[in-house]
């Protein structure tokens, strides 16, 4: 970097034609040897300062094209031009970057310094005008045309009376405590050249780059020193303001500490006299705490100007309390205090894997966003939504998330909230009136940047009182939380440090808006080796101490604690499995409060006495290869399941039955393969009278269970299919996957929590559409190694695979009707 040594007053002193003193003086002020002064010379670009000839200073050289050009001007003849840069921030200047008009100097004395840099001594010798720019490797060379003042009488009343005044405005800027070196002023006084006595002026005054610019390059002296003239009445205007201000805020404080005495001697009399003024203390008490809350400028004048209504109004009044309840939480609100967070990605991550088993893509977005944080600080905080089955741990996560961080954790249950004013707040018109959940939540948090967790907002309901999924868009939009409105406040109220974590256990029940401004992260249901580890490192422990006892005393080994997984719970995460090791640790705990204390050993044989009858049936799959019967796989909120689809036909007149509680989408996809399967038949030449004289009926078993979506197309379709052709499924396939009318498969979801269902039923083998191809890889690797996966893409390949022999055209006879299935042959 290119700079003088911050000192206004560096120059050296000039005689009193307007050179230098020193001793390294390279003309006499005549102008003889200015003409020795080269017209190519290297350019030094500088920042903050313009240099005027007769200038004496240092600068401290850091650029590389700098240290260059200095090493060519002592390499040759010591000669540099100086010109100023017009924006000091360009670190590479180039030819528009710096003003043509500078200063010819000579290299006085140079030195390097231990960082690296140069520190040079310049003299300015004489003004001069870029004419050409000449770019060599690493610097710059410029030719320059020298410039001269024009050539003006000195003489006459004007001049002598511009060139008094500016002497006299200089010493004026001297006596309001402007520095300059008197040797500097003693040499002012003897000068009587206009344009001398401009430039020694300005180069001594802190001048604006462009005002000294404007000074630097006009050439008519009288006109350069007016312009100094104008400068020097604008420099004093500024200063006697500045004593105005200072003597008023002097005055002010005089004014404010003579009535704290007075107050405080006012109340020293009160006291003596047992007539103390409550109401009197109480303003004061909060004008104090108004003044310590730190509050923005427009928030504190609303806050003192409710004060003043305040201190004017009657006691008894009832706004009176209005306005005072507002006050307090004005005050009570944290607009300034924050916690630090903490980032020590390691520490983090470490805290993580302490509360939670798994769970790695969250894992990793909360350490990226700490990573993130410890680069940029004034980042805003994410806005994540953890969508998942219940039990998860979605919840339990957030708090995780914020002990890893360091801040305040602040919980909101947003489940069957209607009312837009529990988001925003009432008006303080209404009586009751009160701030939304948010602003009650910083409240209690105490900090600006705490984390929120809004729990189960596709819960949000809504109705004639508003909308508060609405009032959440600008909540938790980052571009519009800096400014949350709450009605009961009635200021703006930043909520951009804030980390939001929103749980769904269905995010297509929230509002597209809503969701388009939240970062989605699924959970999906853990898998039983992940139900166990858990159990293990987490629940169980956690029991234990909940029931006050110890390791000693209970004894769960892992083939019992899978039992129970299996046998007791059936859900996606574990909160019914750490009931049900709660009921075990009850029961023994009851026992060593009796006085066994002993281990008690809890094996698959005396299980059902701790928890009674498993109540789960294990899912299993066909024993054996049936016509109309097919295994399908569905996904549910507590995981995946093994669906039997069955297909019956009987004589009627060619209508679909379906039944077991299933939803529309689901009915329409029975409906599109009922179609397709028609398609099949013709394209199997089998006779019309197949659909024409018969019903078809197909039935979803647990028809308490409501059931819906299209996944379940490829099984409807192979199990209607099986049953015209009356030809047998493998009852060691299952299957998932929506079909079209004209037989193609489209990807489902769930794929995951499909094929633990499979491997849980003993299923050796599944169809899975082949869109959900890339989804395999989030199967658990031991899942993956226990089943055989086949990608279609159409329902001939489903058929290949899934029925127990391939599907033949059949042969007309023409007498008889047809050779291949028929009626009589039909169940």
């Amino acid at each position: 970097m290119e700079n003088n040594s911050n000192n206004e007053n560096n120059q050296s002193p000039t005689n009193k034609n307007g050179n230098s003193t020193d001793s390294h003086t390279l003309f006499d002020g005549q102008g003889t040897l200015v003409e020795n002064i080269p017209d190519q010379m290297p350019l030094l670009p500088i920042r903050d300062i313009v240099v005027y000839p007769f200038m004496l200073l240092p600068l401290f050289i850091g650029r590389d094209v700098s240290v260059s050009a200095i090493n060519k001007a002592l390499a040759g003849d010591r000669y540099i031009f100086l010109a100023t840069q017009k924006d000091t921030t360009q670190e590479n200047p180039g030819a528009d970057d710096v003003y043509r008009v500078g200063t010819a100097a000579s290299i006085i004395r140079m030195l390097k310094l231990p960082d690296g840099r140069v520190k040079v001594l310049v003299q300015g010798l004489h003004k001069g005008s870029i004419s050409e720019f000449v770019p060599e490797n690493d610097y710059l060379l410029v030719n320059v045309k020298k410039l001269y003042d024009k050539p003006v009488s000195i003489e006459g009343l004007r001049v002598e009376a511009l060139i008094r005044n500016v002497k006299e405005q200089l010493n004026q800027v001297v006596q309001y405590g402007k520095m300059i070196l008197p040797d500097v002023l003693a040499l002012i006084e003897t000068l009587d050249d206009p344009g001398k006595l401009a430039d020694i002026v300005a180069a001594n005054m802190a001048l604006k780059i462009e005002d000294a610019q404007a000074i630097l390059a006009e050439d008519h002296p009288v006109k350069r020193l007016r312009k100094v003239y104008t400068v020097l009445a604008k420099e004093l205007k500024l200063l006697d303001m500045q004593v105005k201000i200072q003597s008023e805020a002097k005055g002010e404080m005089d004014k404010l500490q003579r009535d704290y005495y007075l107050r405080e001697q006012l109340k020293a009399i009160q006291k003596e006299l047992g007539d103390t003024d409550e109401v009197g203390e109480e303003i004061t008490e909060l004008e104090e705490k108004i003044q310590k809350a730190k509050m923005p400028k427009e928030v504190e004048k609303e806050a003192l100007k409710q004060l003043g209504r305040y201190k004017r109004m009657h006691q008894d009044a009832s706004e009176a309390n209005i306005i005072r309840t507002h006050l307090d939480w004005l005050i009570e609100l944290p607009w300034k205090k924050r916690t630090r967070d903490n980032l020590d990605l390691n520490a983090a991550q470490t805290i993580l894997d302490e509360d939670h088993y798994g769970l790695k893509d969250i894992k990793d977005r909360i350490v990226e966003y700490l990573g993130v944080k410890k680069l940029k600080p004034d980042m805003h905080g994410p806005i994540l939504c953890f969508a998942g089955p219940p039990g998860t741990g979605k919840t339990s996560l957030g708090r995780s998330i914020a002990r890893a961080l360091g801040r305040k954790f602040i919980r909101i249950s947003l489940g069957g909230v209607k009312d837009e004013a529990e988001i925003r707040g009432h008006r303080r018109t209404y009586v009751g009136a009160m701030p939304g959940k948010i602003i009650q939540g910083m409240k209690t948090a105490g900090t600006v940047n705490p984390l929120f967790m809004l729990d189960e907002i596709d819960k949000l309901g809504y109705d004639y009182k508003g909308d508060p999924s609405s009032a959440m868009l600008e909540v938790l939009d980052p571009e519009q939380n800096s400014t949350f409105a709450d009605h009961y406040i009635g200021m703006p109220y930043d909520l951009s440090k804030v980390m939001f974590i929103c749980t769904a256990n269905n995010i297509h029940s929230i509002p597209a808006a809503l969701r388009d401004r939240m970062e989605i992260i699924e959970l999906s249901s853990y898998t039983e080796e992940e139900k166990l580890q858990i159990a293990r490192k987490y629940l169980q422990p956690r029991q234990l101490e909940a029931n006050g006892i110890s390791c000693d005393y209970l004894d769960l080994t892992d083939p019992v604690l899978t039992q129970i997984i299996r046998q007791y719970t059936k859900e996606a995460g574990v909160r019914n499995l750490e009931r049900e090791l709660g009921r075990v640790c009850r029961k023994v705990a009851k026992k060593v409060a009796d006085g066994e204390k002993k281990l008690f050993k809890v094996t698959a044989a005396n299980l059902h006495k701790y928890l009674g009858t498993p109540k789960v049936l294990q899912e299993e799959e066909n024993k054996q290869d049936a016509v109309g019967v097919v295994n399908g796989l569905a996904w549910t909120q507590v995981g995946g399941e093994l669906l039997l689809i069955e297909v019956a036909s009987m004589v009627g007149k060619g209508q679909l039955t379906l039944t077991g509680q299933l939803g529309d989408v689901m009915k329409e996809s029975a409906h599109a393969a009922f179609t397709y399967v028609k398609h099949l038949a013709i394209d199997l030449n089998y006779k019309p009278e197949l659909f024409g004289k018969r019903d078809y009926h197909v039935h979803v078993p647990a028809g308490a269970i409501p059931k819906d979506g299209p996944s379940a197309g490829m099984t409807i379709a192979t199990g209607l299919i099986s049953d015209v052709a009356q030809v047998a499924v493998r009852h060691k396939v299952a299957m998932t996957g929506e079909v079209t009318i004209r037989g193609n498969i489209l990807p489902i979801g769930g794929l995951k929590e499909k094929a633990l269902a499979a491997a849980r039923a003993h299923i050796r083998e599944i169809i899975i559409p082949l869109g959900n191809k890339k989804d395999i890889a989030d199967i658990p690797q031991k899942v993956r190694d226990s089943l055989k996966i086949h990608t279609v893409e159409h329902m001939r390949e489903v058929l290949k695979i899934a029925l127990v022999k391939k599907l033949e055209p059949v042969v007309r006879d023409e007498e008889i009707g047809v050779s291949a299935p028929d009626e009589k042959e039909a169940p």
